[in-house]
């Protein structure tokens, strides 16, 4: 019998022989011990091929799949998910705060729906957001979204940038502030509003010295009176985020709204009394004017509207001041609407949320 026929005169195709030498190297049962000339033949010319042979048959170590680890780190932290569900139901919100939740990134569109009910526990000094949306809230400016600026009417993308800062500069001068919390004066807000605008600057006159209902330094500015009210710590949380448009005569409009929570206590207290979250959300449309078209200064706006709401900021007659309600000052009467004031997916009048000459609307949370 030759090399490289069968029994029968029928003769091995190569990929037979590729096959036989395979199961020889793995010492498959009948192969021979001494191989053919066909064999030998073929033997040499797999091993003088690239990554071929019995040796590369054998060194050979198939890469990793990449991609299997990422499925296991998934899955672990799926099951950690699950664990976390389980321990502790209904606190996922405070588990992952601070991370991805939705009431921690950086809002740039209405909400569908107010946040989540988290456990209902009392602020304390060191911890005075505890058990309140706002815990998982940006502190101060960074809680104010200001989007990316393009050319608008009259303006380049440069100037929109330029007047989206200094709207949001606004809204920490009127309600960041710690001397305008403390009851002074706000200067650097007002200094950004058009002095030509009259009605506007009627109200900056007398709502100061005489607040009234139409005049009331709230309408735009968050205040304490030092003498009662003393805030705690350092942190005022905020969410919330400006918009912008086209307006008349080529203007920018430029909308905000935004929420404020102001965690606070007597003034005459060691920090260890009450302690009342006041809540203040604030509405706004501003326009930068052309000056060539309207009566206006560089770098001022115009105030086209403002509206607010707040829970736990006073009722009664206007003082010019937010005054929480310590001890016996709670409202007890039930004829006051319920509100969540944390609920931003409505706006300001389009729901039960209070306004000027409402405040005593009772908080379902504060």
């Amino acid at each position: 019998m030759g090399a490289g026929t069968e029994p029968d005169g029928s003769s091995r195709s190569d990929e037979e022989w590729e096959r036989f030498l395979r199961e020889s190297a793995a010492g498959a049962p009948g192969a021979p011990k001494e191989p053919s000339a066909r064999a030998r033949e073929v033997t040499a010319r797999l091993r003088s091929e690239p990554g071929r042979g019995p040796e590369g048959w054998r060194g050979h170590t198939p890469p990793r799949p990449k991609r299997r680890t990422g499925w296991y780190v998934v899955g672990l932290l799926a099951a950690l998910v699950l664990v976390a569900v389980a321990l502790a139901p209904g606190r996922t919100g405070d588990l992952f705060a601070g991370t991805d939740s939705p009431s921690s990134a950086p809002e740039t569109a209405r909400p569908a729906q107010a946040p989540p009910r988290g456990a209902d526990l009392r602020p304390t000094v060191e911890e005075s957001f505890r058990g309140s949306p706002a815990a998982s809230w940006a502190s101060g400016a960074a809680g104010i979204t200001v989007p990316e600026a393009r050319a608008v009417g009259w303006m380049s993308a440069t100037e929109v940038e330029r007047a989206l800062t200094r709207s949001r500069d606004f809204l920490v001068a009127s309600g960041l502030d710690r001397g305008v919390l403390r009851g002074e004066r706000p200067e650097k807000a007002t200094a950004l509003i058009n002095p030509h605008q009259k009605d506007v600057q009627d109200l900056l006159r007398t709502a100061f010295r005489t607040p009234s209902e139409r005049n009331d330094p709230l309408l735009l500015f968050s205040r304490f009176q030092p003498t009662r009210t003393r805030l705690v710590g350092d942190v005022v949380k905020t969410r919330g985020r400006l918009s912008y448009r086209e307006g008349e005569r080529g203007a920018l409009l430029v909308t905000a709204d935004v929420t404020f929570v102001y965690p606070v206590t007597r003034a005459d207290t060691g920090g260890d009394d009450e302690i009342i979250r006041t809540i203040v959300r604030r509405e706004l449309v501003l326009s930068w004017d052309d000056p060539t078209k309207v009566s206006t200064e560089p770098g001022t706006f115009s105030i086209v509207s403002y509206k607010y709401a707040m829970t736990n900021g006073g009722c009664g007659a206007p003082t010019g001041y937010l005054t929480p309600p310590f001890g016996r000052d709670h409202r007890t009467d039930e004829d006051g609407a319920e509100i969540d004031p944390y609920d931003r997916s409505t706006p300001i009048g389009r729901s039960k949320t209070p306004g000027p000459g409402d405040e005593c609307a009772r908080a379902t949370r504060s």
